[in-house]
């Protein structure tokens, strides 16, 4: 049987940057476990791809820190790697006098967290930028970049297998048993020792979490976020990237426009509750999944509350209704119509949601007993890897030689 000092569950982003900061920051023995076929197969490799460089995150956080710190290390990641980059920027856009005060909050936030922004005061200047987007006002931030993130991922997991990290494909956790040396994985391709479990299994962390008795207050609510793209010759519409300006109760951007580094535009996500933890499609149906969910008090609490029970109706609304998700997209582009969208792909956000109905928007790792579980690496999660997998890693090492 196949012995390793650290085992890490989930072969995405956060896993694989964990796996080569632990290979590169000790002699330890260490492996990833993934269950799909391929790496990045879920969160990480179905998201935007945007690089958010830490303007919209509370100054002394750990998500700023993060987010800061990982925008400027992925771009030298990426080009040291011939990862495609595009540091096309953003435009965050208001369109009325609440949303143009949500800039100004961001703006003071940039200078504290030493990002470049600029306010837009006119049409004209936003125009500048964007010449078919409109508002009142909009804050530019030149420092947004948009990264290929499944070659990312890819990068990451070559860089762990040079450091002597193994990787088992194809390999469900199926089970966990205590042994007097660490833990027994039962996986689908066979049983596994490990002296020290890391957990970063995204969409079902809270479940293996579960199997170590940690976090039993917190869970994973899904949410399906369905993007479109713009038919080739309407690509023009958007030149970089522009979000409207962001609630701070919600922890959705709300419909925005994003140019990938492929070229295309995708416009996205809404932020819909999904039937099952990969309940891609909005006809897909996990029962086990969704009656998880909807027995939760947390998420009983979550929805009792007017604004989330009537965000949630609207996000439906544009998950079946192609024209309320053109709506919401023309806010930002007046002059885009039906017949310049297709339907592009769909991903799925791990929301941790607590107890009391909570949303949880900060990071969140617990440790125990020869285990650390990351239960919360919640957006931007592909900003914050390179640095979030080192803080991570640091305190598994501490963790394992207590």
């Amino acid at each position: 049987m196949v012995t390793h000092d650290i085992t890490v569950v989930g072969g995405g982003c956060i896993g694989c940057s964990i796996a080569r900061s632990l290979a590169d920051r000790s002699d330890l023995d260490v492996a990833v476990v993934e269950k799909e076929h391929q790496l990045a197969a879920h969160q990480s490799g179905r998201n935007s791809g945007v690089l958010h460089p830490g303007f919209n995150y509370e100054p002394d956080s750990l998500k700023a820190q993060f987010a800061t710190e990982g925008t400027a290390r992925m771009k030298t990641y990426a080009a040291e790697r011939n990862i495609p980059l595009d540091e096309c920027g953003v435009l965050v856009v208001a369109l009325d006098a609440v949303e143009e005060e949500r800039l100004n909050t961001l703006h003071a936030q940039a200078r504290e967290n030493g990002v470049e922004t600029e306010i837009l005061e006119d049409e004209a200047e936003i125009e500048a930028h964007e010449p078919h987007t409109s508002g009142r006002a909009a804050l530019y931030a030149p420092g947004a970049a948009s990264i290929d993130a499944v070659q990312y991922v890819h990068s990451l997991a070559r860089d762990a297998v040079s450091l002597g990290v193994d990787f088992y494909v194809d390999t469900c956790v199926e089970g966990v048993s205590r042994t007097s040396e660490g833990y027994r994985l039962h996986t689908s391709s066979g049983d596994l020792r490990t002296r020290y479990v890391v957990n970063a299994a995204g969409l079902h962390a809270d479940s293996v979490a579960s199997a170590f008795d940690v976090g039993e207050d917190l869970q994973v609510v899904p949410f399906r976020g369905e993007y479109y793209e713009l038919v080739p010759d309407r690509r023009e519409l958007c030149q970089s990237m522009i979000y409207p300006a962001p609630d701070p109760e919600l922890p959705f951007l709300g419909v925005h426009y994003t140019r990938r580094t492929d070229g295309k535009v995708i416009v996205g996500p809404n932020a819909v509750l999904a039937f099952g933890r990969e309940a891609y499609e909005n006809t897909d149906v996990n029962v086990g999944d969704l009656v998880e969910t909807l027995s939760y008090r947390g998420f009983q609490r979550l929805i009792a509350s007017p604004k989330i029970l009537r965000v949630a109706w609207d996000e439906l609304h544009k998950s079946y209704r192609k024209e309320r998700f053109v709506e919401a997209a023309r806010k930002l582009v007046p002059g885009v119509r039906g017949a310049d969208f297709r339907k592009s792909y769909a991903g799925i956000r791990a929301q941790l949601v607590s107890a009391d109905g909570s949303l949880v928007k900060d990071p969140v790792f617990e440790h125990a007993s020869d285990s650390t579980h990351v239960l919360n690496a919640v957006s931007p999660g592909l900003t914050c890897s390179l640095p979030f997998g080192d803080h991570v890693s640091k305190a598994v090492i501490e963790n394992f030689d207590r």
